[in-house]
């Protein structure tokens, strides 16, 4: 009799067992890829981000990462009641969090994605599924996205949007997209060439000749001004301003790791890692190829990534100390020029 008890204390047990195993399969897992690349990514923040921008580690760092068939919350305050605690990554040293997914694997850009909570999010899917394909330059692109979080971070950031008055009764946010800029008018696109080719001219000038091309620059800039309405130069100086120098962003952190951070050895060993100097020079030549060559009328929104970039290089120039003034000379790098 007492030898049945103990059978069947063994086969509750083992069931137990059994059933506590079968639930923690049934748990998602982040992959041990992502976790390097996130964890790449945190520490190259950590190490360099305030020596880009003034305070930047104090902006969020929430991330959704969205894999086939499940999105994980990281660094998030206040997770909605669709997620499910993972556990704590000691890694990626934070809370992991998990639910269903819900937003396209190719999925990049930078918002308050979780229900009831007004925190900025990257919301970023694997990197062979973005358009960026390899490990370094998603982590580089990943401090991109962190840049809009230190931007949307700035007191009244999204009053101050709301008050430059472009939405014109969108109230989703995606006028910031779909704006009906003039793109195909060809005196607009005509323009927008030659204060392009200004923009590099000036860039590429030696410094006796600069504060010339600088000022050739800037009346290219005024005639493009006075081609378009109010509303659509104070869009596209927006966009000049938040998008064109994330791209900058991500210039001089892939140029600065180059120079001051140490890749981890589990980063260094994944099959597609290029090193820093790599993804700097690939970065700054794409914005000088794509300032050149774009068409207005082609790429339309596009073009703010590579101009406004083009735009914080000849700050570098003219203004080193420039980024102390970005966030008070907000929606419009003119006034950086003066």
């Amino acid at each position: 009799m007492k030898h049945t008890f103990v059978s069947l204390g063994l086969l509750v047990l083992s069931l137990a067992c059994g059933l506590q195993t079968a639930a923690a399969q049934d748990k998602p897992v982040l992959s041990e890829i992502d976790r390097t690349r996130l964890a790449e990514a945190f520490s190259l923040a950590d190490k360099i981000g305030d020596q880009v921008w003034p305070a930047w580690s104090k902006a969020p760092f929430a991330v959704l990462l969205v894999t086939t068939d499940t999105e994980f919350l990281l660094r998030h305050p206040q997770p909605s009641t669709d997620f499910i605690k993972l556990g704590y990554d000691p890694l990626l040293k934070t809370d992991v969090y998990a639910r269903k997914r819900n937003f396209p694997t190719s999925f990049l850009a930078t918002f308050p994605a979780v229900p009831g909570n007004m925190t900025s999010t990257i919301v970023v899917g694997q990197a062979e599924h973005t358009w960026v394909k390899t490990s370094t330059r998603w982590v580089i692109t990943l401090l991109h996205e962190h840049f809009h979080q230190l931007q949307d971070s700035q007191p009244n950031f999204y009053q101050d949007v709301n008050a430059l008055s472009l939405s014109h009764g969108d109230q989703t946010g995606m006028w910031m997209l779909n704006y009906a800029f003039p793109y195909d008018r060809p005196e607009v696109q005509e323009q927008f060439v030659s204060m392009s080719q200004a923009l590099d001219t000036a860039i590429k000038a030696s410094s006796s000749e600069r504060e010339q091309r600088v000022r050739d620059f800037l009346d290219s800039q005024e005639k493009f001004r006075s081609l378009v309405s109010a509303d659509d130069y104070r869009y596209l100086a927006f966009q000049f301003w938040k998008e064109g120098i994330a791209r900058y962003t991500e210039y001089h952190v892939a140029l600065l790791a180059a120079q001051k951070f140490q890749p981890s050895k589990e980063f260094q060993a994944l099959q597609d890692y290029q090193s820093y100097t790599q993804v700097a020079e690939i970065t700054r030549a794409g914005i000088s190829r794509q300032l050149l060559n774009q068409k207005l009328g082609e790429s339309k929104r596009e073009v703010v990534y590579s101009f406004g970039a083009a735009e914080g290089l000849l700050l570098d120039q003219i203004h080193p100390s420039w980024r102390a003034k970005y966030f008070v000379e907000k929606f419009d790098l003119g006034g950086l020029f003066q």
